[in-house]
């Protein structure tokens, strides 16, 4: 009895042994996962690791470098900017002195023409004022005594004048006009006396006073004269009844 009871406690059920290896199996399985996902784990925290020098786009820290970047090349920008700012200060510097200096050029040159614009015409006056003066000084020695003497110095008086005219006509421009015996024209004489005159019927210069000259066709200086005015009717009666048509002028 004992050794059948020895043997029945040695033998192992079936289901027990089964059981045992199909847990064996899975453990071997199981190790075999595990050392699969080792790698993997491994790989993702070395792929972090590298990462970590350049942060991934839209994180905080790419957004700030992204910032510091923008802002440096802002500063570089401005920077070209001061420089061509003063580039341009300095040439409106130079260009304002410049117009300056020519304002004042330009001026001065001016101010000199106008006080030495009628340089060329006394030029052209010292010769006969030369002429003048050795007419008067020949008309002072003692030797001027005769009518010989007088008509000579008459005579040499009216070739300076003469030539006088001549040249400021012909260089200048400057001529004279007679108007005895024109129509009185307001724009060219001035009516210094009048008197009343049968047989005409507009009014008349009768004698010139002053000569009137004109510069290159415009009147420079009127011509003081006295005006021949025609008679009225009314005049006229007067004058046949005795009484002057114009008493005063004339006589």
């Amino acid at each position: 009895m004992s050794k059948h009871s020895h043997n029945h406690g040695d033998r192992v059920p079936r289901n027990a042994e089964g059981a045992g290896e199909r847990a064996d199996s899975k453990a071997a399985q199981t190790g075999a996962g595990d050392n699969r996902d080792t790698p993997q784990e491994n790989q993702g925290e070395d792929g972090g690791k590298a990462k970590t020098g350049s942060p991934a786009a839209g994180t905080p820290e790419a957004k700030i470098a992204a910032l510091e970047a923008e802002l440096a090349g802002c500063a570089v920008k401005s920077a070209e900017s001061e420089a061509k700012i003063a580039e341009l200060n300095d040439q409106y510097l130079r260009k304002a002195a410049d117009f300056e200096n020519f304002r004042k050029r330009v001026n001065r040159e001016k101010q000199e023409l106008t006080e030495f614009a009628n340089q060329n015409l006394l030029l052209d006056l010292l010769p006969v004022i030369d002429d003048f003066e050795r007419a008067i000084k020949s008309a002072g020695t003692s030797d001027f005594q005769s009518a010989k003497d007088f008509a000579g110095f008459y005579e040499g008086i009216v070739m300076i004048e003469k030539g006088l005219s001549a040249q400021l006509e012909n260089k200048w421009g400057l001529k004279r006009f007679d108007s005895v015996g024109a129509p009185f024209d307001p724009n060219r004489h001035e009516a210094i006396q009048m008197e009343k005159a049968a047989g005409i019927s507009e009014p008349v210069v009768k004698e010139d006073y002053l000569k009137g000259y004109l510069l290159r066709e415009r009147v420079l200086r009127c011509a003081k004269v006295k005006v021949l005015m025609p008679e009225t009717s009314a005049d006229s009666g007067q004058s046949a009844a005795g009484e002057p048509a114009s008493p005063g002028l004339g006589q």
